[in-house]
């Protein structure tokens, strides 16, 4: 009766997502993604390259356009779609240096608003926008209406600022900020008992769940994080605008920076204009008499037009390690069987010469990162293997790849995170002071119901938890020290589970440069014997997700896996879900 129960739900699951599916192709949405890619968009003779960050999200590998992304009610009955495309920032990199020697494009115009990309993915185009300016001759200008530490960062690399004249812009150029969340007041109130065991004074993921305020030394982390990458914004922005780092900070700490003017006054912008202003301006710089007669390049168009498939027959391979590090073959995240497999396949690619292993992970498991790590290490003794690093590589994220033969970073990364942590809830006062419900274990042995969340830890399990945590600190600081080249001690004293931005992690020896993917790709080719990246294809892996997989992912519903609505079901159905899901230890 249980097993027709769970096919009925199954069934008439399968019906419903397949009716949004079929509403969703009626709409044209999946059919104008399929339109998109299958033919290589049309590009004006001459025009001006638009990069509109309310339009595209910088990742770390380009996607089609999730047709449920951003999607509401109101674009369901226009038929139309809120969705952004991502560009990735190889591609994006690429495409703004095919630009520099391209005499189509006259100049870049950046409208900064309404971004939704991360600092350091921003960091590595807008290096990119700086090598388009020294090597073409062509202006990069930018405008803006409500300037962002973000989104200034980015504009700050333009030729000229243009900003609205009009009132009423909402200035949060104030700096770097992070906010902590901590729920122990709230998880006691319902009874919930977070049993925290780990190895690092700075390992705080787990703090969230058992204290109402940081530690002092999660405090002293956080500090130094936002007070680095400050440090490198502000260093740029300032550079750029060939202003002082001091005139900078004074005008945001003293809170300068309110109206339209100020912004001039502080030369952070060179001229306010009207909307008609502004099409003047763009008009002239693109040498027509109107702005209408301006012929605009969208940026996804022209990295889909000018990205062709290289026909070089050695390839560079670029494996992007990109969300959390999990167990098993799923496509979500970083799944350890998958990757070990996608990693055993490039090193048996005979035309693979080189390797860049592309990190962009908070951590996760540490059985799906050992996985991932032997895999790599065999790898890396067949070919050259060099790693770059994104928003993040932090935990399992420096657990795989700091054996790397040369690890490159961005200043903002957050890397390092050396610790474990493991998490177990006790559910004991909730069910029976809240819910009401008694809840009685029968066990063949003392300790069979310890991980059944229905009640604390003796002592005995407590330790028996902690030797793990040790055992497996111990494991994660000898792989640095024979990864880095660094004393046991001295990664231990770094360790501790800090986080540490890549300018940091730099001064520490926990990465060899900083720079960019690109930076990381070149290093890659000379590695393999052959400088010149024109003889190169550069292939990422695994591939990113098609528009199917992306909606199908947004219903929990994963294509490699079979029947895995009825699998969803089927664990849904089983108490011991949540002990699988929540006394699994964890390097994040």
């Amino acid at each position: 009766m249980k097993d027709f129960v769970k096919m009925v739900l199954a069934v008439i699951c399968g019906f419903f997502i397949i009716g949004i599916l079929c509403f969703i192709l009626s709409m044209g949405f999946l059919g104008a993604a399929v339109a998109a890619g299958s033919s290589t968009p049309a590009l004006p003779k001459s025009g001006v390259l638009k990069i509109d960050l309310s339009k595209i999200t910088f990742g770390e590998q380009s996607q089609e356009s999730n047709p449920l992304s951003g999607m509401d009610a109101s674009s369901l009955m226009s038929g139309g779609s809120s969705s952004v495309e991502t560009i990735g920032i190889w591609d994006a990199v690429q495409a703004i240096n095919a630009a520099a020697e391209d005499p189509a494009v006259k100049y870049i115009y950046l409208d900064t608003d309404g971004n939704a990309s991360g600092i350091t993915a921003l960091g590595e185009v807008r290096e990119a926008l700086k090598h388009f300016r020294a090597n073409s001759g062509k202006p990069v200008v930018a405008y803006m209406e409500s300037p962002g530490t973000g989104t200034y960062y980015f504009a700050s690399v333009a030729d000229k600022i243009y900003m609205t004249s009009a009132l009423g812009a909402n200035s949060s150029l104030t700096g770097v900020g992070s906010q902590m969340m901590f729920l122990g007041d709230l998880l006691d109130r319902f009874g919930v008992n977070m049993q925290l065991i780990r190895h690092g004074k700075y390992k705080s993921a787990g703090e969230m769940y058992t204290r109402n305020s940081a530690s002092p030394e999660n405090r002293e982390q956080y500090q130094r994080m936002v007070d680095s990458i400050w440090e490198t914004v502000g260093a740029e922005i300032a550079e750029s605008r060939g202003i002082s780092v001091e005139e900078l900070d004074a005008a945001i700490e003293g809170l300068q920076l309110n109206f339209p003017q100020d912004f001039v006054d502080h030369k952070l912008v060179d001229e306010l204009l009207t909307r008609q202003g502004l099409q003047d301006k763009l008009a002239d710089l693109a040498v027509v008499d109107e702005y209408k007669d301006i012929k605009w390049i969208g940026f996804g168009d022209y990295v889909e037009a000018k990205l062709v498939p290289s026909k070089a027959k050695q390839t560079i391979a670029v494996i992007y390690t990109d969300g959390e590090i999990i167990d098993g073959s799923s496509k979500a995240n970083v799944a350890g069987d998958r990757f070990a497999s996608v990693i055993a396949k490039v090193r048996a690619d005979s035309t693979v010469k080189a390797v860049v292993l592309r990190v962009n992970s908070p951590g996760g498991s540490v059985l799906a990162s050992e996985k991932i790590k032997t895999e790599l290490d065999l790898l890396k003794a067949d070919k050259p293997l060099v790693a770059s690093y994104g928003d993040y590589a932090a935990s399992g994220g420096y657990w795989i790849s700091n054996n790397c033969e040369k690890i490159y970073s961005d200043a903002t990364t957050l890397t390092g995170s050396i610790g474990v942590f493991g998490l177990v809830p006790d559910l004991s006062k909730t069910v029976k002071d809240i819910a009401h419900v008694g809840v009685e274990s029968i066990t063949s042995h003392k300790h069979g119901d310890m991980y059944g969340l229905m009640r604390p830890f003796d002592t005995d399990e407590y330790n028996y938890m902690l030797a793990s945590i040790e055992a497996i600190y111990d494991r994660f600081t000898t792989i640095v020290s024979e990864g880095r080249g660094i004393p046991k001690d001295t990664v231990d004293a770094i360790g501790q589970g800090r986080v540490w931005t890549g300018a940091d992690a730099l001064q520490i020896q926990l990465v060899d440069e900083i720079g960019t993917l690109e930076d990381a790709i070149h290093y890659a080719a000379v590695a393999a014997g052959d400088a010149e990246l024109a003889n190169w294809k550069v292939k990422g892996y695994p591939a990113p997700p098609s528009v199917m997989e992306q909606v199908l992912d947004a219903f929990g519903m994963n294509p490699a896996e079979d029947n895995a609505l009825v699998a969803a079901l089927k664990d849904l159905s089983s108490p011991q879900i949540l002990a699988r899901m929540d006394n699994e230890i964890r390097i994040q």
